[in-house]
C-alpha cells in the first residue's frame, strides 16, 4: 500500500498497516524533519523494523535532492540478516511501483569471518586467526613477494578484485552476507573488501553496533560516513553496556606473559632488520617525526585496528622523542608490563582514578602521560615496519597498549580497578587489572555530533526518560507506543506467595530458604501439567538456576515435572545451548512440549524468540538485579550518582527491570501470538519496581492479578488458555481497528478520524 504522511509518499510492502506502525512512522518523520536524535519504545512483534525501513527509504525518494543514508545498527548477525531480508521485500515492492528511480544499494557488513571466501582462510577457527591468515595473504608486502615469487601463496579472490579496479562495484541491490558470497564467488573478488569499499557508496548500510561505538574498528570503517546519515541503534535497550564495553580493557597475568613474549619476538625482529635493512626503521624514524597524522593512507589491506581513543582526542603532532626509535619503545614498553606485573601482585582490592594511575606510572616505570598516549599508534606503525602478518599472536601487546593509550587519554569517566580474585571464588587467586570506563556517553557522543539523526529503539526503553540522562544527549522526540490489540493476548501475572501463602523471593536472605525453592517447584509443576507446548523460565544467574534445580532433583520435584514435559537447559557453552534448543522446538514441534531453563542477561534471554508454540507461559523466577558487590559496578554507580545525579537504586532497579522485561518479552511475536508472563517474586508487586517496566505490559497487568498465590495464577492461565482458543477476528471489530487498510489511513491522513 502507499499513503501519504504531510508532504511524503510511503511505499509499505503490506496491504495493512498496524495503528502504531503509522504513529510510530509519523514520530520518525518529525525528527527527521527537526534534523534530530529520537527515543522511540515500540512493542515487541508489531513490525518495527519494516516501518523504520519504509519511512525512511520514501523519506529518500521524496527528497532527491538531498538524499539520506541509512546506517541501521543491529546487535547480532541474525538481525541483521533478518532486517536485510525485511529490505528485499520493501526493494522489490518500491521499484514495482516506481521501476528504476527506486533502485538502491543496500549492503550487510560484517567481519572476514562471516564473508571470506578462501577456503584457506576460513579454516581458522576463530575471529582473530580469520583476520591474520587473509593479512597473511594480503598484506601490501607479502603480495609484493609474490608477484617476485610465485611460491609465495597470495589470495587468488583478492588479487582479482585488484585487477578489476574501478570496474570493481556492486551493481544496485539489497546484498544479504550470503548474496555477497554468492556474487563473490561468481565474479571471482573478495567479498569482504569489496563490501569496504561500497559501504560509502550504499543507500542502506546494515552492520553490528561494533562499527558505530567502539573507536578502533569505527575509525577505519565508519570515517567515510557523510553527515547526512540517519543512524539506527534497533534493540537499543542496552547501549549503555555496549557504549562502556567497547572503552573497558581488562589485563590478567596471561595478558602480560603474552605481551613479554610478543616484546621477545619483536626485539628480533628488529635485530634482524638492523642486519639487512636498517634503512627502512631509519625511514619510520623520520615520519614519526613528522607526526602520526602525515601516515598518509595505508591500503585498505594493511588498515590495522585504529587507535581506541576518539577521534578528537588524538594529538596531531610529533610522537614523542623516547619513543621514536623502535628499540626505545620496546624498552618503554617493557617497562609498562614490568610496572602492571608489580601492581597485579597485591592482596587487596585497589581502585584508583586514572590521573593518579598516570602519576604513579610516571613515578615507578619514568613513563610520562605522552608517552602512554602514543603507545597504540607508535605500536601499529612498528608493526607496518616490522611487517608482522600473524596480528592473532600480537594480541597481548595491542591490548597492553589499548589500555596505555585510553588511560592517558582520559581524566574522568574511567576508574583502575585491580582485584586480587574473583570474590565468588575467593580461594582461587585470578588477579585481574582492569579499566573500566563508567561514562556510556563518552563512545556515543561522536555519534550524536556527526550524525543529523540517530535513532535509539527497542520494545523495552522504560522508563523513557533515563536515558538522555544516561547518554546525555537531548532527542527532539521521545514516545512510547502501546500495542492496539482485538482480544488480551498478553496475560501478565505477579506471583507473590507460594500455594502454602508463604511469600516467594530470590532475595538475598530468602533464596536458600526451602519454602522458597519448594513453592518455585510447585508453580512449575501445576503450570506444566496445564500449559500446552512450550514454556520457558528464567532464572537471576547460572549460580541461582544450578541451586535450585539441583533442590528440586533431591526432593523429586523434578521427576514429576518430567512426567509432563520434557526439561532442557542454557549452560554457558554455545554449542551446548544451541543444541538444547534445538531440541526443545523438536519437543514443543511434536506436541509432546518442553520447558527451557535460562539465565537473565544470558544469550537466549537476548536474542531467541520463543514465538508461536515455542512459548505460550514465561516464568521469570526473581528481579534479576546486577551481582551489586561488583567492584566495577559500585564505582559506576558512584560514577553516575556525582555526574549525572542518577540514584544507585534507581539505575538498579531500572537495569533489573529492562533485563526482565527483556526475558518475558520473547513470548509475543505477532498479534496473532498469545503468551502468559508470570513475575514470580513478592518484591514485583511494589509500585517502584513494576512502574518500570515497559508500557505495552503494564497496560495488560491488571490489578487483580497483582498479588496471586500459586493457586489463583493456576486458575486465571485455566480462563486465558480457554479464552484464547476461541477463533478470533484479526482486523478488529468496527469500532477499534487494529489492522488498517489504505482508506483507513487515507481518512486519518485527512484528519477525518482518530482510530487509535
Amino acid at each position: 500500500m502507499k499513503f501519504d504522511i504531510e508532504d511524503i509518499t510511503v511505499y509499505f510492502p503490506y496491504d495493512h498497516i498496524y495503528p502504531e506502525q503509522y504513529a510510530y512512522m509519523v514520530e520518525l518523520k518529525r525528527a527527521l524533519d527537526a534534523k534530530g536524535h529520537c527515543l522511540l519504545e515500540m512493542p515487541t512483534g508489531t513490525g518495527k523494523t519494516i516501518a523504520l525501513l519504509s519511512l525512511i527509504t520514501s523519506y529518500t525518494l521524496s527528497k532527491p535532492n538531498n538524499p539520506v543514508k541509512l546506517i541501521y545498527c543491529t546487535r547480532t548477525v541474525h538481525e541483521m540478516e533478518k532486517t536485510l531480508a525485511e529490505l528485499k521485500l520493501l526493494h522489490a515492492y518500491q521499484t514495482t511501483h516506481l521501476g528504476d528511480r527506486a533502485r538502491i544499494l543496500a549492503v550487510g557488513l560484517s567481519s572476514r569471518k562471516n564473508l571470506c571466501v578462501n577456503s584457506r582462510v576460513l579454516a581458522a577457527e576463530n575471529r582473530d586467526s580469520v583476520d591474520a591468515s587473509c593479512r597473511r595473504l594480503t598484506a601490501s608486502w607479502v603480495r609484493a613477494t609474490a608477484a617476485a615469487n610465485p611460491n609465495v601463496p597470495a589470495c587468488e579472490f583478492f588479487e582479482e578484485y585488484e585487477k578489476a579496479g574501478s570496474n570493481a562495484v556492486l551493481p544496485p541491490g539489497v546484498y544479504t552476507l550470503q548474496n555477497l558470497r554468492s556474487y563473490g564467488k561468481e565474479k571471482g573478488w573478495c567479498p569482504y573488501f569489496l563490501a569496504r569499499h561500497m559501504v560509502q557508496f550504499a543507500n542502506v548500510v546494515v552492520y553490528s553496533y561494533q562499527y558505530m561505538l567502539d573507536p578502533k574498528v569505527a575509525g577505519i570503517i565508519s570515517k567515510e560516513m557523510q553527515k547526512e546519515s540517519v543512524v539506527v541503534f534497533d534493540e537499543a535497550h542496552n547501549i549503555d553496556n555496549v557504549c562502556i564495553e567497547a572503552l573497558s580493557v581488562s589485563v590478567r597475568r596471561q595478558t602480560l606473559e603474552g605481551a613479554r613474549r610478543n616484546l621477545s619476538k619483536m626485539r628480533q625482529e628488529i635485530e634482524k632488520f638492523k642486519a639487512t635493512d636498517a634503512g627502512r626503521l631509519r625511514a619510520e624514524y623520520n615520519r614519526l617525526v613528522e607526526g602520526l597524522a602525515q601516515r598518509g593512507n595505508l591500503p585498505f589491506t594493511d588498515t590495522w585496528l585504529s587507535n581506541p581513543a576518539l577521534p578528537d582526542d588524538i594529538l596531531k603532532e610529533a610522537v614523542p622523542g623516547n619513543i621514536r626509535r623502535a628499540e626505545h619503545f620496546l624498552h618503554v614498553l617493557r617497562r609498562l608490563v614490568q610496572y602492571l606485573e608489580g601492581r597485579l601482585e597485591t592482596d587487596n582490592v585497589e581502585k584508583e582514578g586514572p590521573v593518579g594511575f598516570v602519576a604513579s606510572i610516571n613515578t615507578h616505570a619514568g613513563i610520562d602521560q605522552k608517552t602512554l598516549k602514543f603507545c597504540y599508534d607508535r605500536l601499529h606503525s612498528l608493526m607496518m615496519t616490522l611487517e608482522i602478518t600473524d596480528t592473532d599472536e600480537f594480541l597481548h601487546i595491542q591490548t597492553i597498549c589499548d589500555f596505555a593509550t585510553l588511560v592517558g587519554t582520559y581524566t574522568r569517566g574511567f576508574s583502575i580497578i585491580i582485584e586480587p580474585f574473583d570474590e565468588r571464588m575467593p580461594h582461587i587467586p585470578d588477579p585481574v587489572l582492569q579499566l573500566s570506563c563508567h561514562d556510556a556517553s563518552l563512545a556515543i557522543k561522536p555519534v550524536f555530533d556527526r550524525f543529523q539523526s540517530v535513532v535509539i529503539t527497542s520494545g523495552t526503553l522504560s522508563p523513557i526518560d533515563l536515558y538522555p540522562r544516561l547518554l546525555n544527549f537531548h532527542p527532539v522526540v521521545s514516545r512510547s507506543f502501546t500495542m492496539s490489540l482485538t482480544r488480551d493476548c498478553i496475560c501478565p501475572m505477579v506471583l507473590t506467595r507460594g500455594s502454602d501463602q508463604l511469600p516467594v523471593s530470590t532475595k538475598f536472605d530468602m533464596r536458600s530458604d526451602l519454602g522458597v525453592v519448594r513453592n518455585y517447584g510447585r508453580l512449575l509443576l501445576e503450570m506444566a501439567s496445564i500449559v500446552p507446548d512450550g514454556i520457558v523460565c528464567f532464572f537471576v544467574s547460572y549460580s541461582y538456576m544450578d541451586g535450585i534445580v539441583n533442590s528440586w532433583n533431591e526432593n523429586g520435584i523434578l521427576k514429576e515435572i518430567m512426567q509432563h514435559k520434557l526439561v532442557f537447559i542454557e549452560t554457558q557453552d554455545v554449542v551446548e545451548t544451541t543444541l538444547a534448543l534445538d531440541n526443545y522446538r523438536k519437543a514443543c514441534d511434536c506436541g509432546r512440549g518442553a520447558i527451557f531453563f535460562s539465565v537473565a542477561r544470558g544469550k537466549v534471554a537476548e536474542g531467541i524468540d520463543f514465538d508461536r508454540h515455542y512459548g505460550r507461559l514465561v516464568i521469570m523466577f526473581g528481579v534479576p538485579f546486577q551481582y551489586t558487590l561488583s567492584k566495577i559496578l559500585l564505582a559506576r554507580l558512584e560514577y553516575l550518582r556525582d555526574t549525572f545525579q542518577i540514584k544507585e537504586g534507581d539505575f538498579l532497579t531500572f537495569d533489573a527491570l529492562r533485563q526482565a522485561a527483556q526475558c518475558v518479552g520473547r513470548v509475543i511475536r505477532s498479534k496473532a501470538d498469545y503468551g502468559m508472563m508470570i513475575f514470580a517474586d513478592k518484591r514485583y508487586s511494589r509500585h517502584d519496581k513494576r512502574s518500570k517496566l515497559p508500557g505495552w505490559i503494564l497496560s495488560h497487568l491488571r490489578d487483580a492479578h497483582l498479588n496471586l498465590s500459586t493457586d489463583m495464577a493456576l486458575h486465571i492461565a485455566r480462563e486465558f488458555l480457554r479464552k484464547m482458543a476461541q477463533p478470533y477476528d484479526k482486523a478488529g471489530s468496527s469500532g477499534k481497528k487494529t489492522l488498517l487498510s489504505q482508506e483507513d489511513v487515507e481518512k486519518m491522513s485527512n484528519g477525518n478520524e482518530m482510530l487509535y
